[in-house]
């Protein structure tokens, strides 16, 4: 086990005012995404989109690290480069989502927990054969009446440091992500108690497993009221409330922490992690790791289209600028022009 190498991975990946990529989206996933297009999701429609993304010119000057799918790093650009060698060649460190989705959570109504353990350790000898550098177990928390329950929260925490120790036995460094979901009416406050309770319940777990925080990511959610919420607040109160909560449960070991984007906007995304960033020095470094708030407005411009693709590489450039920005406090609103 390098630990040294995974440790400069997870420190790659976030410094110098840069974040990940999130291009991990499962079949269903990207399917549902190419479907807003009106594009249908085969091998050929995937495989031509994620190569806007590999190729786009200048994009590791703010994308430190990319996690790619299963599919993925095992196709090629057009030229014959794996995409894992695409993406390095940029500055950009190639990495794996390893789980295998969620399942129902037997014994807990309306709870799920992440499977994908059976095999791990011969999967992630493989991706890193192939060339990942760094891996995402993703657990899913919903709140709701009467959840989560203490043990949903046991359960994922379990599965994730778990993986976070196979990852590292194959010296990869892993990406542990406790997402609570923004689904429901819960108010603020009740999504900062559920994120504490849900985080803290994570580092008891990885400290069991005896998992290196030095070489680990932490990505969260932000802490936000519920999409149903009629209580919403301002990008300053849910900074407050996020790193409130991460300073109480979060240790000092930890490099960084990258948030994820839920079902926020691009321009939410942005502007929140920007107040986050805002809030002052803190043990880790703070910044991003957003799928649709980095994508969505580079399906827009793509279409389908491939005589299109300069176009779509603009947009991703513009948005993951602007993020990179965010992620150093340094994000106005006109910018977004």
């Amino acid at each position: 086990m390098d630990v040294e190498r995974m440790i400069r991975t997870a420190q790659a990946v976030t410094g110098a005012g840069r974040g990940i990529l999130a291009a991990d989206e499962s079949a269903p996933t990207i399917a549902k995404r190419l479907a807003t297009i009106g594009v249908e999701s085969t091998e050929g429609r995937r495989r031509s989109y994620r190569e806007i993304l590999a190729t786009t010119p200048g994009l590791g000057d703010f994308i430190g690290g990319v996690i790619l799918f299963d599919e993925t790093l095992r196709q090629q650009v057009a030229d014959g480069t794996p995409f894992a060698e695409a993406f390095a060649r940029q500055g950009i460190v190639p990495g794996i989502k390893v789980d295998a989705g969620t399942r129902p959570l037997a014994g807990s109504p309306g709870e799920v927990v992440t499977e994908g353990l059976d095999r791990l350790r011969d999967r992630m000898v493989e991706y890193e054969a192939m060339g990942a550098r760094f891996a995402k177990w993703r657990a899913v928390i919903r709140i709701g009446d009467g959840i989560p329950t203490a043990a949903c929260l046991e359960a994922n925490a379990h599965a994730l440091a778990r993986y976070a120790a196979l990852a590292q036995e194959c010296g990869l460094t892993p990406i542990v992500e406790p997402e609570v979901l923004m689904d429901g009416a819960h108010d603020l406050a009740t999504c900062a108690r559920v994120t504490e309770a849900a985080v803290r319940e994570v580092y008891a777990q990885l400290a069991a497993q005896h998992v290196v925080l030095e070489a680990t990511l932490l990505k969260p959610n932000m802490v936000l009221p519920g999409t149903d919420c009629p209580e919403q607040v301002g990008d300053e109160e849910i900074a407050e409330a996020t790193v409130a909560v991460l300073r109480r449960v979060v240790p000092a070991a930890v490099p960084g922490i990258v948030f994820l984007s839920g079902g926020q906007t691009d321009e939410q995304a942005t502007s929140r992690l920007d107040a986050i960033n805002r809030q002052g020095p803190q043990p880790w470094e703070l910044s991003f790791s957003y799928g649709r708030a980095l994508q969505a407005p580079v399906l827009r411009a793509w279409g389908g289209d491939d005589g299109r693709r300069e176009e779509a590489q603009k947009a991703l450039l513009h948005r993951a600028r602007l993020n990179s920005a965010a992620r150093q406090g340094a994000y106005l609103p006109e910018m977004e022009g």
